[in-house]
């Protein structure tokens, strides 16, 4: 009798269990699994040179003007060589660079979330950045390893609205969840950020801890909490279809091409206009810098038919 017991308590405790484990997999696959029917446009591509020669110049001058990054740049004092050699490099080039660490350097200046947790400290600093944006409209989200090329995310955003919910980058699918690859950095527009701000105030839809039984990576958890907004994840392209955003690094998207593209590799390795590249050491990221803005040959015009001047005072390349 005692066995037979013991064997029913045991069949109750794992029922119960398994029960519990299907109700929550219901919960994640009703978030999944949403209706995309009203999901527009799931590849965002820069405009073209043509499509910009229907632009006077005052308006290119204006859409110039209007296009502001707040780069949100996540750091922690273990990774502090990255740190100082993202300070040194791209950020110069946002708008509004600010560093948000999971506890205060004396070395470099950050805001201290004080948070060890990697998704509640991401919330902190986007609710931060989105109640300190002023009249900056776009949000960069980036990780110090990332090396990213500003100016060519301004052109990608160039003629799009930011009180559309956009939310790009390198879009992947996981299952039956589209997210935006954290490495590769991810574009938020000020309406797709408003709307993630005011679900993070439903614990059932956005919770701060992750779910019960499994623990979702930064950017898998963004794309749930986007999704119940309508906001979903887009692939930036240029106007040929590549991807703008890379979570490797240039060596190593030179050697895949070297490999997969013998003939023409530098076809087939990058976009002319890519915004990101990730994986690179902070010695390549200076000598990146080199080759993006010092680099000229001498008498050579692109004739572009607008330029992005980084910040004033920014001491940028």
């Amino acid at each position: 009798m005692l066995s037979e017991g013991g064997s029913f308590i045991k069949g109750v405790v794992l029922g119960g269990l398994f029960c519990l484990v299907v109700s929550l997999l219901s919960s994640f696959s009703s978030v999944t699994e949403s209706n995309t029917d009203d999901h527009h446009h799931h590849h965002v591509k820069a405009a073209s040179k043509d499509e910009l020669k229907h632009f006077s110049d005052g308006q290119l001058l204006e859409l110039n003007n209007r296009i502001q990054v707040y780069c949100i740049i996540m750091v922690q004092p273990k990774n502090l060589v990255y740190w100082a050699t993202t300070l040194d490099t791209w950020s110069k080039h946002c708008d509004k660079p600010v560093f948000y660490t999971s506890e205060a350097s004396k070395a470099l200046e950050a805001i201290d979330l004080n948070e060890k947790d990697d998704w509640s400290r991401l919330r902190k600093a986007l609710t931060h950045a989105y109640k300190n944006a002023g009249d900056l409209r776009w949000f960069f989200l980036a990780q110090p390893t990332t090396f990213a090329i500003i100016e060519n995310l301004k052109y990608l955003v160039l003629t799009k609205d930011p009180e559309e919910p956009f939310y790009l980058g390198r879009a992947v699918k996981s299952g039956e969840l589209e997210y935006v690859e954290y490495d590769g950095g991810i574009v938020l527009s000020y309406e797709a950020l408003k709307r993630l701000v005011q679900v993070f105030q439903d614990e059932e839809k956005c919770p701060e801890k992750g779910r019960a039984l499994w623990k979702l990576s930064e950017d898998k958890q963004l794309a749930v909490c986007l999704k119940y907004t309508g906001v979903f994840a887009e692939n930036g392209e240029d106007t040929n279809g590549k991807g703008l955003f890379n979570t490797k690094s240039v060596d190593s998207l030179i050697q895949d091409s070297m490999r997969d593209n013998p003939t023409d590799v530098v076809e087939g390795c990058c976009s002319d206009l890519a915004v990101t590249f990730n994986g690179m050491s902070p010695n390549q990221m200076q000598v990146m810098m080199f080759g993006v803005y010092r680099l000229r040959p001498y008498g050579h015009d692109f004739h572009d038919l607008l330029t992005f001047y980084p910040p004033e005072g920014s001491d940028n390349d």
